[in-house]
């Protein structure tokens, strides 16, 4: 007799299902065994259904994966207006006068989108209403967090995990077991086959009260199209970012449509072209946009934000309480023009660059500032400049940024490159 695993007991009659009681002279080579939240193949089965699953998510595209430890988050008592509007309609969306499934979070470059998104994911799970999550980023180390394909997966294994949902989560990995190649099918038939099916499946069951209540999904605009074309055959068709973040947002629409799904969908993303359109046209009845601007006082976060910054710096350098000024606060929030990104930067550049404080500040303050450009982001390019030429070695500091657009927009191999990392090595992992 087998065993199911080197910590299980001896798989006997006694240990079996229910359906071989009272059976004899049983000759047993293997056995499946559903439970709620595994599926397990006892004698012959090299893999269980939970593990196919697993090797075909992005486990780094959770909200509270060890590979995000260092993403941004909203510092505490900051875009509080923005995660409390969030989270009440995740709660209580049903009671709004035109109820909507979908939440389109959107806002330019460095408007905290990500920050927001994994504060509002910490927050649902603390309340237990979080479903699944997936944060996509081009700039990380995990190629599968730029791809379509671990999308529908890694949302059916997270469903799998909650124990308020052990009939779903059976029929999720029963679907698994039943089409290993589901994971080489398209997003629509995994969509169909790993979520809505085992929804549908249930529907007879009494709801669970305790049943998550959303799916979170950011950075929607950093998805890159999966090629599976010989890309160096001449004329060969090639698939575009767009196309691939389209058909993503098809699926979801697919999803929210569904009268099985349970679930409320936030997406995060910049105001590209194709994503407004999709939200304009086919999604429009079943969205509601929230576009980042200065409604939710980005200001007053970033004030926060800076004292919290000037307070670790004052402790460590031994500064007086009134440093820096008040008028040198609101300059470089004005020169912020609405982008947090600005602030972060200025704060990060003055932790690390350990020399006097007062003069890190001055080369700041002499950039130019909002009033000297039309253009919002000219503070911010400023300042990127200034701090590389600020480095011990310009040269080389052009180098790893050269060689980290070569990796993700020429999309050469790792090896090529000579850089694992690349964008985490340089700092600039999910600064959206």
């Amino acid at each position: 007799m087998r065993f199911a695993s080197d910590l299980s007991p001896p798989l006997t009659l006694s240990t079996m299902p229910s359906h071989f009681k009272n059976a004899r002279n049983v000759n047993i080579e293997g056995i499946t065994n559903v439970s709620a939240n595994n599926y397990n193949h006892y004698g012959e089965s090299s893999q269980t259904s939970i593990e196919k699953l697993q090797k075909h998510i992005a486990a780094g595209a959770l909200h509270n994966s060890a590979e995000r430890c260092d993403a941004p988050k909203c510092h505490p008592e900051t875009r509080v207006a923005v995660q409390d509007e969030l989270v009440s309609w995740i709660r209580h969306g049903d009671n709004d006068d035109n109820p909507k499934q979908i939440m389109w979070v959107t806002g330019p470059a460095g408007s905290g989108k990500t920050a927001i998104m994994g504060s509002v994911a910490d927050t649902c799970q603390r309340k237990g209403i979080l479903g699944a999550t997936h944060f996509f980023s081009s700039f990380s180390g995990s190629s599968n967090r730029r791809s379509k394909r671990y999308l529908i997966p890694t949302l059916a294994y997270q469903l799998t995990q909650h124990r308020a949902m052990p009939q779903v989560a059976e029929k999720i990995l029963s679907a698994v077991n039943r089409n290993p190649a589901i994971f080489e099918q398209k997003l629509e038939v995994q969509l169909d086959e790993l979520i809505l099916e085992p929804l549908r499946a249930c529907r007879d069951r009494p709801k669970h009260p305790r049943w998550p209540r959303v799916i979170i999904i950011d950075g929607l605009d950093e998805c890159e199209a999966d090629q599976y074309q010989d890309t160096a055959r001449r004329n060969a068709p090639f698939r575009s970012n767009e196309e691939d973040q389209t058909e993503i947002l098809s699926v979801l629409h697919k999803a929210a449509s569904n009268r099985h799904f349970p679930f409320r969908i936030v997406i995060a993303s910049r105001p590209e072209q194709a994503i407004k359109s999709f939200f304009a046209g086919d999604a429009k009845s079943l969205t509601r946009e929230l576009f980042l601007d200065g409604k939710y006082n980005p200001d007053a976060d970033m004030a926060l934000f800076l004292e919290s910054k000037f307070a670790n710096i004052r402790r460590q350098s031994h500064l007086p309480s009134s440093w820096p000024s008040e008028d040198i606060r609101r300059t470089l929030i004005a020169n912020a023009s609405g982008q947090f990104i600005y602030v972060a930067t200025v704060g990060r550049f003055m932790e690390v660059s350990g020399g006097d404080p007062n003069e890190i500040l001055k080369q700041v303050l002499r950039l130019p500032g909002f009033k000297t450009s039309t253009d919002a982001f000219a503070p911010l390019d400023a300042l990127y400049t200034h701090i590389l030429k600020s480095s011990p070695d310009p040269p080389l500091s052009i180098l790893w940024l050269n060689l980290i657009f070569r990796e993700k927009h020429l999309e050469l191999p790792h090896s090529v490159v000579g850089i694992p990392n690349a964008a985490q090595v340089a700092g600039m992992s999910e600064a959206d």
